[in-house]
């Protein structure tokens, strides 16, 4: 719960909303569900941007979201979803208006057991990086 107290022009935090943020940010790359069977990982790259994976069952299939947050528009990113050891999709995104971000949506076949995702995106300019995994 956060509360904020106003005192002659300042604004006050309480230690809860504090400890609450600190949590959130010593998370880092953890998964998380969204609801359902839904995975997410979060994290940051190698730059200043970052990244999300998310899969989730849809149909007796994957559905995989690989998402990069760069706060620029127009950059180009080379992008690649691994499934399981090999190259699923691949291709090339600009980061668009207003967030600066791109986001790619592809289905996977569920093979039995644990499938491993990986998202990789390059920012072609920069050589910036971004990775992340998860298992599904």
């Amino acid at each position: 719960m956060t509360r904020r107290r106003t005192t002659a022009g300042r604004t006050w935090v309480t230690a809860g909303s504090v400890a609450t943020a600190a949590m959130v940010i010593m998370a880092g790359a953890t998964p998380a569900t969204a609801g359902g069977s839904d995975v997410i990982k979060r994290g940051g790259c190698s730059g200043s941007a970052v990244w999300k994976l998310k899969a989730s069952a849809q149909d007796g299939r994957i559905e995989v979201e690989g998402e990069v947050d760069s706060n620029r528009n127009g950059q180009t990113w080379r992008w690649r979803i691994m499934h399981n050891g090999d190259v699923s999709a691949h291709g090339k995104a600009k980061t668009k208006a207003p967030s600066g971000s791109f986001d790619v949506r592809r289905t996977v076949v569920d093979a039995p057991g644990t499938d491993r995702l990986v998202w990789r995106a390059r920012q072609v300019a920069t050589g910036q990086t971004c990775r992340g995994s998860l298992r599904f």
